[in-house]
């Protein structure tokens, strides 16, 4: 069974970090509760949910997905590449100890879990502003016992890896191929988002159903085409904070400890 953990939208989102797009006002009230249409959608998907304390001074404690990597064996967690967000990390530590053993890396690995994409036992890490090359190296180091194999992917243009593609299953991944470097995904079947929705490569399977961002109807519409069950749901508030759908939930297996 899957669990997804989830924090909700603190008070002060609007102070969140931005990379790559201009601060818009947030509106918090609606923010919130599109976050609350989000987890009912993962609940429909079969997800379990559990859900943190807010932490009402960090405003991007929405994204919890950045503060660990969780495999079948053990949680891996994140050093971000941004130091405000540690308080984040510790507080989704203690949750996951009750799940996984707890591993961590060492200076001046950065690791945000945004920049991971697994597949099977093999996972995709981004080399971007938020994940250095010795975090990808650390990470690799630590999860090689267990079989896993760690492969680096280039990032240019958005945040994370997971902004920028998303494995769709049955062989398929969705990638926007100007934000990462598709050539790392030569064993797949490439469906690459129109040129007008470049945010929609980030998406969470579950099964045949997709969750897709409400905003992007053509991609919507490509998924479809290649027989998934699609339901949408409205992020745009989040999005202001250059958020994404995998962004605000850590998602895991539970029946394996």
């Amino acid at each position: 069974m899957l669990l997804a953990l989830t924090r909700g939208v603190s008070r002060t989102i609007g102070d969140c970090k931005l990379t790559f797009m201009e601060r818009e006002q947030i509106d918090v009230a609606v923010a919130a509760r599109q976050h609350e249409a989000y987890k009912q959608c993962l609940t429909k998907m079969g997800v379990q949910i559990t859900s943190l304390d807010l932490l009402p001074e960090a405003a991007d404690a929405v994204f919890i997905q950045d503060t660990a990597v969780v495999v079948d064996e053990v949680a891996v967690m994140a050093t971000m590449g941004v130091k405000c967000r540690a308080k984040e990390v510790e507080s989704v530590a203690e949750i996951l100890s009750s799940h996984r053993s707890l591993k961590r890396l060492s200076p001046p690995a950065t690791l945000e879990g945004g920049d991971v994409v697994q597949v099977g036992r093999t996972l995709y890490v981004g080399n971007s502003g938020r994940t250095n090359r010795e975090g990808i190296r650390q990470l690799s180091e630590v999860l090689a016992p267990y079989d896993y194999e760690v492969r680096p992917v280039g990032v240019r243009g958005c945040l994370h890896l997971s902004t920028g593609c998303s494995y769709l299953g049955r062989g398929l991944m969705l990638v926007n191929p100007v934000w990462v470097d598709a050539g790392a995904f030569q064993q797949f079947e490439i469906l690459e988002v129109p040129e007008t929705e470049s945010w929609a490569a980030n998406t969470i399977a579950v099964g045949d159903t997709v969750l897709i961002a409400s905003a992007f109807e053509s991609t919507r519409a490509l998924v479809e085409e290649h027989g998934f069950n699609v339901i949408t749901t409205d992020i745009s508030e989040l999005q202001k904070a250059e958020g994404a759908l995998t962004c605000m939930s850590l998602m895991f297996d539970v029946t394996h400890r």
